[in-house]
């Protein structure tokens, strides 16, 4: 079990992506028109959608993925394309529900079944890919691994996944949200730094099969995220390499120059960016 924090920390995002952000959500996820900070967040996580999709084969046909917080279900579109049978999953029955009506004919042997639900659910089955898009980054480091452990032990191939790296001005704007009314926030995003969740990893006995095989930031504007991937051991011996996925200018690190910059302006930017990430963290509702 991934225990009582999880547990809390899912059924804030359920609410919240259930009933305050469906509609932002379902904006941003389509192609109607945003604001440019909006269209930063949206041209970062179709960056990271590509990344993902870039380290899972191009042939899925017979394969089994879980698309861990499928959100609108971009991802398992793709993955289904390719001829996997995907399992998508979130916990927004309002999302799903876009998604189901979203779905195109997809030709060829894959398919996608939309469920509602929780990830770490063991009745969904076992699978060859696991990919959590943006799911995780609402979670503390500790739940994140646990989320994990449980993943891996019905994984045959890889474990895809998103965090939020630990940032100067990330921490600030984490910080700066715990000012804001409760009920004018969305949970909030659980900066992680790379050293510490490694290290995490390597003590996960249940992780013991896996190998940290390779780790792309995505920088887009008011987007920031890092995809890791976990693969089996015996499937490592030949990582893929990173896709040419550029990082874009203008990102939440070079808003950190110069370093005199008063922190006012960027507490003021802070408000802005967590309702941005709010909106976007798909806690659950990624993709």
């Amino acid at each position: 079990m991934a225990g009582a924090s999880y547990d809390t920390r899912r059924g804030e995002l359920t609410t919240y992506f259930d009933r305050t952000a469906v509609e932002a959500w379902s904006r941003l996820t389509s192609d109607a028109p945003v604001s440019r900070i909006r269209a930063t967040v949206r041209a970062g996580r179709d960056a990271m959608r590509g990344t993902l999709l870039a380290w899972l084969p191009a042939d899925m046909t017979g394969l089994r993925l879980l698309d861990a917080g499928c959100g609108t279900g971009a991802l398992s579109v793709e993955a289904a394309r390719r001829g996997a049978e995907v399992v998508a999953i979130d916990v927004s029955p309002t999302l799903v529900g876009l998604a189901r009506e979203r779905l195109p004919a997809i030709p060829g042997a894959g398919r996608i079944e939309f469920r509602v639900g929780d990830m770490l659910d063991p009745s969904l089955g076992r699978f060859d890919h696991v990919v959590a898009m943006d799911s995780l980054i609402h979670y503390r480091a500790a739940d994140i691994v646990r989320a994990l452990a449980v993943l891996g032990t019905r994984t045959e191939g890889s474990v895809l996944f998103t965090v939020a790296p630990r940032t100067a001005l990330l921490t600030v704007m984490h910080a700066a949200g715990k000012f804001f009314p409760r009920g004018d926030r969305s949970p909030a995003i659980v900066p992680v730094t790379e050293g510490g969740l490694r290290r995490r990893i390597s003590a996960e006995p249940a992780l013991n099969g896996f190998t940290w095989a390779q780790s792309h930031r995505v920088n887009s504007g008011f987007y920031l995220s890092n995809a890791i991937a976990l693969t089996r051991a015996a499937r490592a011996s030949h990582p893929r390499p990173d896709p040419e996925v550029p990082e874009r200018n203008g990102g939440l690190e070079g808003a950190l120059q110069p370093a005199a910059r008063s922190l006012e302006p960027s507490f003021e930017a802070a408000a802005q960016h967590l309702r941005m990430r709010g909106m976007d963290g798909t806690g659950g509702t990624a993709a």
